[in-house]
């Protein structure tokens, strides 16, 4: 495994901590990567995202869904089986799981379904008007001097 050092970063910017610790997150979980339960995430517009995760076998009361620090997660346990089943064969994985994502700055659940053996959670960013881009209209210069000069009469 590669190891990288992001002391550089660290000393030359201000801000992009966040960004180092992903990369760190990242290169951390490559080693034991979760492949269960199998899951996609799909962008279903411009500003909405939807995690669709296999979970065959669980019930609505075995599901939890939360968001906590900046990072959904999506967690299933089984309550106890009856022992008077005896299987042949059990190919269905009722396992329990925790499954995290971490989720982007302004980015928030909006709603989960779970149908036909799937749990679907509903994401969408939310940008605040603050950051969004705006147009700064272009003063043609004489209408800028003439204002300056309504002002300075103005005061005297």
């Amino acid at each position: 495994m590669r190891s990288f050092d992001f002391a550089p970063l660290y000393r030359a910017t201000v801000g992009f901590d966040q960004m180092a610790d992903l990369m760190d997150r990242v290169l951390a979980n490559d080693v034991q990567s979760q492949t269960y339960p199998p899951y996609n995430i799909e962008k279903t517009a411009e500003d909405a995202y939807r995690i669709s995760i296999a979970v065959a076998g669980f019930a609505d009361q075995d599901l939890n869904v939360e968001v906590k620090e900046k990072a959904l997660v999506v967690s299933a346990r089984k309550a106890e089986e009856d022992e008077e089943r005896s299987y042949l064969h059990r190919g269905i994985a009722t396992r329990a799981f925790e499954r995290r994502f971490h989720l982007a700055d302004h980015v928030k659940v909006v709603g989960a379904s779970h149908e036909n053996g799937m749990l679907h959670i509903d994401l969408e960013r939310e940008i605040p008007e603050a950051l969004k881009p705006r147009r700064i209209e272009i003063a043609n210069g004489t209408k800028a001097i003439e204002k300056d000069v309504v002002d300075a009469k103005a005061v005297n």
